[in-house]
């Protein structure tokens, strides 16, 4: 049985576990000790490593877990700098396949964040919902900063993931979400659905719970970045812009702008 988990690292970041029996898969461990402690203690043996993107908060401590674990096969962005020797470099359109864990991936490119950013998407998921590893491009109520890429490539990536079935299981790799929803708020203070996320969400980080994953159909109800055709969020971002905004990428640039400041 296929089970996903967060280790969390740094301050705010989340090292997703899958595991299947007694094999695991990490996704952008930032640090190895987090990750050697779990493995431990659950006596699970690390297989495999997957990366979205360059930056060291993800890739910190694949040296330190290929030494414990030099079998394990790494995968990464094709169009970055690997995190390691031997990694596998993957690009938009291949798969990964993880036998250990019955599943297979889809690679899909969503530049913006990063130049080489990549997404991990596999179809068939878990419990019939699809599962989505999406790194830094896609947060619950949030995108990520414009690093390297553009307002239109960001755009495009996430065109890409609205597109992808409403229950697709969004897996982010940091804990934004209550500061992205404050945002949203501002955007589109209407938005019923937004409103009762706020709630849900206040209730889990007083307890200590992560707000992850949420989904595709989630975001779409609630997320501004995924939403910059709509009249109202477009009507928002012209009023706080001081201009008119004719065409949904200059919304979604409009909206970027505003949260970097936010």
């Amino acid at each position: 049985m296929v089970n996903i988990s967060p280790i969390p690292a740094f301050q705010d970041n989340y090292i997703w576990l899958i595991t299947n029996n007694k094999q695991a898969v990490v996704v952008d461990p930032g640090q190895a000790a987090p990750v050697e402690q779990v493995l431990a203690e659950r006596e699970l043996t690390l297989t495999g490593i997957l990366i979205t993107h360059h930056h060291h908060d993800h890739t910190g401590g694949v040296e330190a877990l290929l030494d414990n674990w030099p079998q394990a096969r790494v995968y990464a962005p094709a169009s970055e700098p690997l995190p390691a020797q031997g990694a596998i470099a993957v690009s938009d359109g291949d798969h990964v396949t993880l036998p250990e864990l019955g599943l297979e991936f889809e690679i899909m490119a969503v530049p913006g964040h990063t130049l080489g950013h990549i997404a991990y998407y596999e179809a068939n998921g878990v419990a019939g919902e699809p599962l989505l590893f999406c790194g830094d491009t896609l947060f619950s109520g949030g995108c990520g900063r414009l690093f390297e890429g553009t307002a239109e490539q960001m755009h495009h990536s996430l065109t890409r993931f609205a597109a992808l079935p409403d229950p697709t299981r969004v897996y982010c790799t940091h804990e934004y979400t209550q500061a992205n929803l404050a945002f949203c708020h501002a955007v589109e203070p209407n938005n019923v659905e937004l409103q009762k996320y706020l709630q849900k969400v206040a209730k889990l980080r007083q307890q200590g719970i992560p707000t992850l994953p949420s989904s595709i159909g989630q975001e779409k109800a609630i997320n501004v970045f995924l939403r910059p055709h709509l009249e109202g969020v477009k009507a928002s971002a012209q009023a706080h812009e001081g201009a008119e905004l004719n065409e949904n990428i200059k919304v979604f640039a409009a909206l970027r702008r505003w949260k970097d400041a936010f």
